[in-house]
């Protein structure tokens, strides 16, 4: 599964879960952290902590398992780092203040 690929696949397991707002950005070109983010929003600590669930456990399905997974004790930005492929998942408001994609507005969304 290419990076694209397994980005997509977030996505989806994401949209399935009712994740809101949910973004890929192709940071590769201008950062060796990886070359996707995928962002995506929960309405509160509990629906984070399932859609960082979800993922883990579909993902785990197909033998992807997460290099390491911070943030999911206090559930209002948890992180899953698939290598090439790094998941955020917001609790809303911590969305809002942080604004990744203001940071990173310089990168490709992909089209999904």
């Amino acid at each position: 599964m290419t990076s694209l690929e397994l980005a997509r696949e977030i996505a989806k397991i994401l949209d399935s879960k009712k994740a809101t707002d949910i973004k890929v950005l192709n940071i590769g070109e201008l950062s060796s952290l990886g070359d996707y983010f995928v962002l995506a929003s929960g309405s509160n600590t509990t629906q984070t902590k399932a859609l960082c669930d979800e993922i883990d456990e579909q993902l785990g399905k197909l033998g992807l398992n997460p290099r390491r997974i911070e943030g999911y004790q206090s559930a209002s930005w948890i992180l899953l780092d698939y290598v090439d492929v790094i998941v955020h998942i917001f609790y809303s408001e911590t969305r809002e203040f942080y604004s990744l994609e203001r940071l990173w507005a310089d990168v490709k969304q992909v089209e999904l």
